[in-house]
C-alpha cells in the first residue's frame, strides 16, 4: 500500500493521509452469519443482510462490503482494515471501541453509528449522509470527510489529529471536551457548532465561518449585540 504523505494545508495546518486501499482479487463471501471473533481476510460482501448479526471482535482484512444493510449489526471491538465499504444501510450499527485503519467509507446510509470509543486512522468517509454518529471519546488520525452530509455528530470528549471536512455538511456538531489538532473545518459547508465552540482551538475556519458562528460565539462569552 501507498500513502500519500501529510499534505499542507492553512499555514500551520497539516493535511490528512489519506488511504490508497488496493484490494486483491476477493473470494465471495457464502457463509450464512457473522462470527463473534471471526477472521475475515480477502473477502467480498455483496447485498448481504447483516442485520442484527453478532461480529463483535471479528477481523476484517482486504475486504469489501458493498450495498450491505447492517442495521443492529454487533461488530464492537472489530478490526477493519485495508477495506472498501460502499452503499452501507442501517440505523444503529454498534461499532463501539472498533479499529478502522486505511479504509474507504463511501456513499453510505447510517443513522445512530455507535463508534464511540473507537480509532480512525487514515479514513475516509466519503459521500453519503450519516445522522447522530456517535464518536464520543473516540480517536481519529488521518481522516477525511468529503461531500457527506453529517447531522448531529457527537465528537464530545474525542481526539481529532489531521482530520479534514472536505465539501461537507456538518450540522448540529458537538465538540464538547474534544481536543483538536490540525483540524481543517473551511469546506464544511454549513458548519453548525452547537456544543464546544471553547474546544476550537488547534483547528482552522475560514473568514466566511468566522462570520457565521459570531452570533453563537458571541453568546458563549456572553457579548450581547445590539
Amino acid at each position: 500500500m501507498v500513502r500519500r504523505a501529510a499534505g499542507a494545508g492553512a499555514a500551520g495546518v497539516k493535511g490528512a493521509r489519506r488511504p490508497e486501499v488496493r484490494l486483491p482479487s476477493l473470494e465471495p463471501w457464502t457463509e450464512g452469519e457473522l462470527e463473534p471473533d471471526g477472521d475475515y481476510d480477502g473477502l467480498e460482501f455483496r447485498e448481504r443482510d447483516l442485520a442484527g448479526q453478532d461480529g463483535a471482535g471479528a477481523r476484517f482484512m482486504d475486504c469489501a462490503l458493498t450495498d450491505c444493510a447492517v442495521d443492529e449489526t454487533a461488530l464492537g471491538r472489530a478490526r477493519v482494515l485495508d477495506s472498501v465499504l460502499t452503499g452501507l444501510r442501517g440505523v444503529g450499527t454498534r461499532l463501539a471501541e472498533a479499529t478502522l485503519r486505511d479504509v474507504e467509507l463511501v456513499d453510505a446510509r447510517l443513522g445512530g453509528t455507535q463508534l464511540h470509543g473507537a480509532v480512525l486512522e487514515r479514513v475516509v468517509i466519503r459521500g453519503g449522509k450519516i445522522d447522530y454518529l456517535n464518536l464520543r471519546e473516540a480517536r481519529l488520525k488521518d481522516v477525511v470527510f468529503e461531500s457527506c452530509v453529517l447531522v448531529e455528530p457527537d465528537f464530545a470528549g474525542a481526539r481529532l489529529e489531521r482530520v479534514e471536512f472536505t465539501d461537507c455538511a456538518l450540522k448540529g456538531a458537538d465538540f464538547g471536551g474534544a481536543t483538536l489538532t490540525d483540524v481543517d473545518l473551511r469546506g464544511a459547508a454549513p458548519l453548525e457548532i452547537t456544543r464546544g465552540l471553547d474546544r476550537l482551538s488547534g483547528s482552522v475556519i475560514s473568514t466566511g465561518q468566522l462570520l457565521d458562528l459570531a452570533p453563537v460565539l458571541a453568546a458563549a462569552m456572553g457579548i450581547r449585540i445590539m
